[in-house]
């Protein structure tokens, strides 16, 4: 990955989740938002490079004014040595590990030889219903289906079963890249090639508006999920944990 490569990521990744807000400082983007989403409410540095020796209480301070607590997503990067040992030594702590990967989206198209599936412009009452339904976190479904249907340039994906979404995911096009978010299957029909056919789909749109480079970000713990996109041609180009601290 080229340090333009990482950046239009990070750009994009924050963009695709909508926060209600987010700042810009020296070389940090700080998204800004009162839901669930992690990714749309923690600093994260746009290059992997050492940082300024202050940031990480200007960060703080820039979060505290806002009535939130700071949360770095900070890559398992050496260039980051000494700033997760600061971080440590303030009292935050690393969790929830997430893998960052790349593909052709060609190889993604490839994914599945089943019909592609069904692609909305805005998200309706069944794609988002999949979100609060048995078996998902009702209140972070909820978070994430405004978090994704606030996205300016994004697609919705489903597989539909008698007009319920059995399967669906969020595509979004920003900083040259296709990008993969809010993936959700039915526990009753997994195993059916279902994901496939939603990552094929928006792997179509791609292709047609001429976006040649996906990326998504599994947890490093979802197996089923990274054995499907290891299918698609993903391949892991950096991991990153959340540092929080719990007390703050």
């Amino acid at each position: 990955m080229t340090s333009s490569d990482i950046e239009s990521i990070e750009r994009a990744t924050v963009a695709a989740v909508s926060p209600e807000g987010q700042l810009e400082i020296g070389g940090w983007l700080l998204p800004f938002d009162s839901g669930t989403v992690s990714r749309a409410k923690s600093a994260v540095p746009l290059r992997h490079e050492p940082p300024a020796d202050d940031v990480v209480g200007s960060i703080e301070g820039l979060y505290r004014a806002r009535g939130m607590r700071a949360v770095f997503r900070l890559a398992n990067e050496a260039c980051f040595d000494a700033l997760r040992s600061e971080l440590g030594a303030r009292g935050y702590t690393a969790g929830k590990p997430v893998l960052v990967e790349v593909a052709q989206v060609r190889s993604m198209r490839g994914v599945s030889a089943q019909a592609p599936a069904e692609i909305a412009g805005t998200p309706d009452e069944a794609w988002a219903a999949l979100f609060l339904a048995e078996g998902f976190d009702p209140v972070d479904g909820a978070s994430r289906v405004r978090s994704l249907g606030r996205g300016r340039d994004s697609v919705f994906a489903s597989v539909r079963e008698d007009g319920k979404a059995i399967a669906a995911g969020a595509g979004a096009f920003s900083h040259g890249w296709s990008s993969v978010h809010g993936m959700r299957t039915d526990p009753a029909h997994r195993g059916k090639g279902l994901a496939g056919r939603v990552l094929a789909a928006m792997a179509e749109v791609a292709m047609q508006r001429g976006v040649e480079r996906a990326f998504l970000q599994v947890e490093e713990g979802n197996a089923a999920a990274r054995a499907l996109y290891r299918r698609a041609g993903f391949q892991t180009v950096w991991s990153y944990d959340y540092w929080t601290r719990p007390d703050a």
